[in-house]
């Protein structure tokens, strides 16, 4: 049943590997003309389909990099680079530029999909309305990603998809475009998913709490995320162990959860399957029936580690497997499937938001935008932290944090600290330390490195300038590269 569920999500379409090729594919496929294949909702939803394939072939990917980028992942092998902080080498900028590539593959779909529809002959404006919907939630996710990746991008549209040359926009510009397909998805998505694993008007509004926090817009930031816990449609899944954690909340069989507000789904099936179980398992814990592959880990005298309360079941995520580099190397089960069909044929879905994110954000934002830690922001946190000591999420527990109205500074260092802990290889911390302007802070803590301006942003991939006549490699490439 979850894979005839998640079936429905996975149709790709041919797809160019250029993130410039949009002038090339308005006729593509050659036997599909778009004025007689958008003319239908079965025939959009098709189209629609095709845009989550570039993306959630990368997706373990990204999280695995970023993670490797923060102050307690580590990359073994030529992603041993990723943690040394000094910028990309060459094998590294050609992975960067790959997973540019997908985000643009996406866009491209997208726009396809936007310009394309509203012209349909045999289709309701209500479905026109809830299609564009999706494809412009799926666009302001890819450069989300982008912009806080690369920086400002070149902004490809449906109203210049003819255009090869086109400069760099700047974080501002694709700030604006996002929040636009944001607000537009928001309005015209549904309440309740069409199937499991499509974006909902929650997802929307989830993205953009996610969205003007990044902006620093707090009172907005806060009012969306508490737009999403008002509706009572989420709550936290209740666990008490490890298994629980990994068979109620990332379990290869589960189908959804009332956590779950957007997650991007994968299937036991050759090619439809999660990879990141194999870049990150170690054959000796018997977490996954094809072994893994071991390339990233953390270090268990690392003080993020350390510090960490040996009664919080996240902590328990860590085995110790001396693999070579010593006995303190731990590697994480938080993801396990012992009947994946490949090594790249995991069942397990990947979270790209869910209820703990959105009670998180409010408490951040709600505390932020007051200037004063209020019981409302309290009760969020407290909500995540009893559930990964295994209490009841809806009533006091020993380990509640307790902060004065005026300790606003603790209190976003604790949202902060939960967060790094709750969302590890779900590719959140390095972002969240970059937003706050604290990863050299905490990167010197836990690692004792510094820094260099090349590792803040990725470089813009060698395809895209040769490609593109508007991007000046002197002048439009980020520091360092």
């Amino acid at each position: 049943m979850k894979n005839f569920i998640k079936i429905i999500l996975l149709i790709s379409a041919p797809a160019c590997m250029l993130s410039g090729c949009e002038g090339l594919l308005v006729e593509e496929p050659k036997t599909v003309a778009a004025e007689t294949f958008y003319n239908t909702a079965e025939e959009v939803e098709t189209a629609v389909n095709a845009i989550y394939s570039p993306i959630r072939a990368t997706r373990a990917e990204q999280i695995v990099v970023l993670d490797a980028h923060t102050d307690w992942g580590y990359g073994r092998g030529s992603r041993a680079q990723y943690n040394d902080f000094a910028g990309l080498n060459a094998t590294n900028i050609n992975t960067a530029g790959a997973r540019w590539n997908s985000f643009y593959q996406a866009i491209r779909n997208a726009n396809l999909v936007i310009f394309n529809t509203p012209n349909g002959t045999n289709i309701s404006q209500e479905d026109i309305d809830y299609n564009l919907a999706e494809a412009r939630f799926l666009r302001a996710l890819c450069y989300f990603d982008l912009v806080r990746n690369w920086g400002g991008v070149p902004l490809r549209t449906e109203d210049n998809m003819r255009d090869i040359d086109l400069p760099r926009s700047s974080e501002e510009q694709v700030y604006e475009l996002i929040l636009s397909d944001l607000l537009f998805a928001e309005a015209n998505l549904l309440e309740t998913a069409k199937h499991v694993g499509r974006p909902t008007t929650f997802a929307a509004k989830t993205m953009l709490a996610d969205v003007y926090l990044q902006l620093e817009r707090y009172q907005e930031a806060s009012q969306k995320a508490a737009e999403v816990i008002q509706s009572g449609k989420y709550s936290l899944v209740q666990v008490n162990s490890v298994a629980d954690y990994q068979q109620n909340l990332y379990g290869p069989e589960l189908i959804t959860s009332s956590e779950e507000i957007f997650y991007f789904k994968y299937a036991r099936e050759i090619g439809q399957g999660n990879f990141i179980l194999f870049i990150l398992n170690h054959p000796s814990t018997g977490q996954f029936n094809f072994g893994g592959a071991y390339a990233h880990y953390s270090d268990a005298t690392n003080p993020f580690y350390v510090e960490w309360e040996d009664a919080d079941i996240r902590k328990q995520f860590w085995d110790n497997v001396d693999f070579g580099l010593g006995p303190n190397t731990l590697v994480s089960r938080k993801y396990t499937d012992l009947s994946a069909v490949s090594n790249s044929g995991a069942g397990n879905d990947l979270p790209i938001y869910r209820y703990a994110e959105v009670l998180l954000l409010f408490a951040e934002a709600t505390v932020r935008h007051s200037g004063t830690v209020s019981g409302e922001a309290l009760n969020a946190i407290n909500q995540v932290k009893r559930r990964a000591y295994g209490y009841p999420v809806g009533t006091n527990s020993p380990v509640d944090f307790e902060f004065s109205a005026g300790q606003t500074n603790e209190f976003l260092d604790a949202v902060l600290q939960e967060r790094a802990y709750e969302f590890q290889f779900e590719g959140k911390r390095w972002l969240d330390l970059k937003r706050t302007g604290r990863a050299q802070e905490f990167v010197t803590k836990n690692k004792g490195i510094t820094i260099a301006p090349a590792h803040y942003l990725w470089p813009l991939p060698l395809d895209e300038i040769n490609f593109n006549g508007a991007i000046d490699p002197s002048t439009d490439q980020n520091p360092g590269y």
